[in-house]
């Protein structure tokens, strides 16, 4: 297959070029030569690595939670025609038994394929968090940060686990983050209230991202800088959720200003409701309104988003001013790096897996290409 007349988003520029295709790779980029083959035509429109989601609950009225494999293949046919190419589905607060089987499909997701996004592994957001900074995770079942409790909840699927989002002054929780790192998994400091001292020592002891700057974390002050501060003062990489609701443009803006685009992802926290209309919907079996944009519990919490990654793209693009292929970045090889595919996703490069989007100037999706088959 070769796809012509695009504009190649790389890691830091864009121009005009030619991608072949073969055995489910990028062959060639501005190829001299090729065999007869399929060609596309991009009449000029942005030729993307896929996009990739670290942080999603759920899309289409399927949650991770409802722990079936038809769920999570649910989920990556509706997200595929948003851009997202890969995901690592998001689990919750929930029963230990409730997560382990979560993680089951997961694993069987990630080994077996899915008919839309690729299955990368699990986040496990929670159960070892602050009380105290909730959000929308259910109190009930919380338990404390011990290997032992780590190792029911994800059962035979710890190969599958990417990450997991801990607040590190929950009592134990420091040792667990420093055993788990050693085991590769990417320990995230999130639903914490933890002072600048206590999130510098987690990041010491292996924390080495954060789960959506600013929501469910100590804000950043003058004389005490938070958890954000933290994140600002350390080479730690953090998450955003660009919806526009739950962060300003502003403050997004001040944000990558200060961690660059390198250090940041776009995620969406999406959750059930995601491409669905307005109405009622469960979140960790917590009732969730959608309404004007936003989900909320009922007590009016933020409860996740119904943010798509190609919305997240243009948001940041439109609204905050970052070039398209930094936005791109925070979106694909940035989360690629995180899943620890950097050598196979994430960029436009030959020999890599010919996981790609074309989209035009208001990113609105025209063609999504996974493991070189067209999905969309």
């Amino acid at each position: 297959m070769l796809i012509k007349n695009c504009n190649i988003i790389y890691l830091d520029k864009i121009e005009k070029g030619n991608v072949l295709i073969e055995n489910n790779k990028i062959k060639a980029i501005n190829p001299s030569s090729y065999d007869d083959t399929e060609v596309i035509d991009a009449e000029g429109l942005y030729l993307s690595p896929g996009f990739i989601d670290v942080h999603i609950h759920g899309a289409g009225g399927h949650d991770t939670m409802d722990g079936t494999f038809e769920a999570i293949n649910e989920i990556s046919k509706v997200i595929v025609k948003h851009g997202t190419t890969a995901f690592t589905p998001t689990t919750m607060t929930v029963a230990v038994e409730d997560i382990k089987k979560s993680m089951d499909v997961i694993k069987e997701a990630k080994e077996n394929g899915t008919d839309g996004a690729i299955v990368l592994g699990a986040h496990l957001e929670g159960p070892f968090i602050n009380p105290k900074a909730i959000g929308a995770q259910n109190p009930n079942f919380l338990i404390p940060p011990t290997l032992e409790n780590y190792t029911a909840m994800v059962g035979d699927a710890e190969d599958a686990v990417v990450s997991i989002t801990i607040a590190p002054e929950v009592p134990g929780a420091k040792e667990l983050i420093k055993e788990l790192s050693k085991r590769g998994v990417v320990c995230s400091i999130g639903h914490t209230r933890a002072t600048y001292a206590e999130a510098m020592e987690g990041i010491e002891c292996g924390c080495g991202h954060s789960t959506h700057l600013f929501n469910a974390m100590t804000p950043f002050a003058h004389r005490e800088p938070g958890v954000v501060g933290a994140i600002f003062d350390s080479e730690i990489t953090t998450e955003t959720i660009s919806d526009g609701i739950h962060v300003s443009y502003p403050s997004l803006r001040i944000a990558y200003n200060q961690k660059t685009p390198d250090k940041v992802l776009l995620v969406t926290d999406a959750m059930m409701a995601c491409a669905m209309p307005d109405g009622m919907y469960a979140l960790g079996g917590q009732d969730v309104e959608v309404k004007d944009g936003a989900a909320r519990l009922l007590s009016g919490s933020l409860a996740g988003s119904i943010l798509t990654l190609d919305k997240a793209v243009k948001n940041v693009y439109k609204n905050v001013g970052l070039p398209l292929h930094e936005a791109v970045k925070m979106a694909a090889y940035n989360p690629a790096k995180h899943c620890k595919v950097a050598d196979r996703k994430g960029l436009i490069k030959e020999g890599y897996d010919a996981d790609l989007l074309l989209f035009d100037d208001e990113i609105n999706i025209k063609k999504v290409i996974v493991g070189g088959k067209v999905l969309v």
